[in-house]
């Protein structure tokens, strides 16, 4: 059982507030490194005549990207370019990432037949070599790009050496030892958390892979141990927060896992507790369908891709029961399901789009979601994804329309929420407390959130209040909203008397939400779908002042059908 009137559970922002400069002119002098005679003559060496074997690719594709690739076209986070144009460059960061990556192969191989799909392999391997093969540059040989690229092309190598022609297949192989040679040295210059793992995992695949590769397999496990260690924290979440960003873990830990099982190896131990620890900690933050909720800068994810995943990593777990570092609290009783933030943001240098998202909630009945929260995804455009990471994006509640945490102009977060402290009961339904300092400083509230779900699911109960705190007194006056996101497919009918609103799903019971004070209005939304697509919704706004004393307001969502 979880904690009931115990003493709350405490978690702390760390205060870094970005890369340091000594991290930076670090990063900066190792790639300027690449350029050197030194490197180049370290890439140097003789080329595998063949793969020792080649692993198998646990995770699906995406099939429609795939007939785009067969029809001249690359299709991936909202961008479209044709084969014929893509040295011209110009496209956004996950586009580049997808092509250099090769993580197209994927979806090439789940489209069709390999006849079909390698000489369209072929054409892009000859003229990804024929650019990037031979000197190091920032923008192919980024030390994660290549521990995913020699991952994918050890998987894929029969549509890239599907061919009778020996130049090229050596050209290809001369690439990939190439490759190899530099992660040997360059594995740690990848930023820390998930792509530094990526490009360790890149370094035991080319050990496993490659013939004579003993020495650089265990070089490879020592490294990725390290990277694990400082990017996983004790629940097994990653210190990014980021849910897409652990189900990536999960995919990338699963696909090496794939290369010891060719080679009848048992992974090496930190991958294999790195996994044991990720699924739990992913399934922590699903809701009714399956599928991701969404949280730091990234959208939903479907059901069928988390279900893939935690097949192929091997792992049979329930979802982590009570967090300790991950952060996410969720409660689940019958057919509802609430997945709430309950942990400070993350550690800025970990974590690209974090959001001011916390105490925030989802809350899904059986498959139907109700609440969500904006979103995000690689496809928006930047102008958007800033808004994204607001406060008032997210289904919680936000003081005179200020973020919990600061979001800074180089995107990075700033000041605001220190500490999250949080008590959770089980018994007779479940029940979250929690409460955040991240409006303390500036307005002399902290905010407290009682969560309370119904032990048959049909009832969740809420109070947010700010209570006066710390040094600063509060004014007189203080304006607050309590924001409730409504997923797109449901319908908002407010109350006559301005204190409630129906809300009616097109095929799934109606809830009704009604709440003790303020007022209450519905506003315009969106939310990002599980195409990363901006798709027009809807939300209830709980309006109210609070006195320099504080304020409670209670509100409730119930199950009428």
């Amino acid at each position: 059982m979880a904690d009931d009137e115990s003493e709350p559970r405490r978690l702390r922002a760390d205060g870094t507030t970005g890369t340091s400069l000594a991290d930076r002119m670090s990063q900066l002098a190792n790639k300027l490194s690449w350029r050197t005679p030194l490197h180049r003559m370290r890439l140097r060496g003789r080329y595998p005549l063949q793969l020792v074997d080649v692993p198998a690719d646990p995770i699906p594709g995406r099939a429609a990207a795939g007939r785009a690739l067969l029809d001249g076209r690359m299709v991936h986070a909202g961008e479209t370019v044709a084969l014929d144009a893509l040295e011209r460059g110009g496209w956004g960061h996950a586009f580049g990432d997808y092509y250099q990556s090769f993580a197209w192969l994927r979806d090439l191989a789940a489209a069709g037949p390999r006849g079909g799909g390698a000489p369209v392999a072929e054409a892009l391997m000859r003229r990804w070599i024929g650019r990037h093969g031979r000197v190091p540059d920032q923008a192919a040989w980024r030390a994660d790009l290549w521990g995913w690229r020699i991952l994918f092309w050890t998987a894929y190598a029969p549509f890239i050496l599907d061919t009778r022609d020996a130049e090229y297949r050596k050209n290809v192989l001369n690439a990939l030892a190439r490759g190899a040679r530099h992660l040997d040295r360059a594995a740690d210059s990848a930023a820390q958390g998930l792509p530094r793992v990526a490009a360790w995992a890149g370094v035991i695949a080319a050990g496993l892979l490659i013939p004579g590769g003993d020495l650089r397999t265990a070089h490879g496990e020592a490294g990725i141990a390290r990277a694990l260690d400082q990017a996983m924290d004790r629940d097994g979440g990653l210190a990014s927060r980021s849910p897409v960003e652990q189900l990536r873990l999960i995919e990338l830990l699963a696909q090496l896992r794939a290369v010891y099982e060719v080679r009848a190896r048992p992974p090496g131990g930190a991958v294999a507790r790195a996994l044991a620890q990720a699924v739990p900690a992913l399934l922590a933050v699903t809701l009714g369908d399956g599928g991701l909720s969404s949280w730091q800068g990234g959208g939903p994810v479907a059901g069928a891709r988390i279900e893939a995943a935690v097949v192929a990593s091997g792992v049979r777990a329930r979802a982590l029961g009570e967090p300790r570092n991950w952060g996410y609290q969720s409660l689940a009783q019958a057919q509802a399901r609430l997945v709430m933030d309950a942990g400070p943001p993350p550690v800025a240098t970990l974590a690209k789009g974090g959001c001011a998202s916390t105490l925030a909630f989802e809350f899904s009945d059986g498959a139907q979601r109700l609440i969500v929260n904006c979103g995000g995804g690689p496809g928006v455009p930047r102008e958007l994804s800033w808004a994204l990471r607001s406060t008032a994006a997210h289904s919680t509640l936000i003081v005179a329309d200020a973020n919990s945490t600061a979001i800074l102009p180089d995107g990075s977060l700033g000041k605001g929420v220190g500490e999250v402290a949080s008590t959770r009961a089980d018994t007779a339904g479940s029940r979250i407390e929690a409460s955040h300092d991240g409006y303390v400083r500036r307005f002399g509230f902290t905010h407290r959130r009682r969560l309370a779900l119904a032990d048959d699911g049909r009832v969740l109960e809420g109070e947010d209040q700010l209570a006066p705190t710390g040094r600063r007194k509060p004014d007189a006056v203080t304006p607050l909203a309590i924001r409730f996101h409504v997923a797109p497919d449901v319908e908002i009918v407010e109350t006559a008397d301005g204190h409630g609103a129906l809300l009616r799903p097109a095929d799934a019971p109606a809830w009704q939400f009604r709440a003790n004070d303020g007022r209450v209005t519905v506003e315009d939304s969106l939310w990002i779908d599980f195409a990363g697509r901006p798709r027009a919704s809807r939300q209830i706004v709980v309006s109210a002042s609070a006195p320099a004393d504080g304020l409670a307001i209670g509100w409730s969502l119930r199950r009428v059908s």
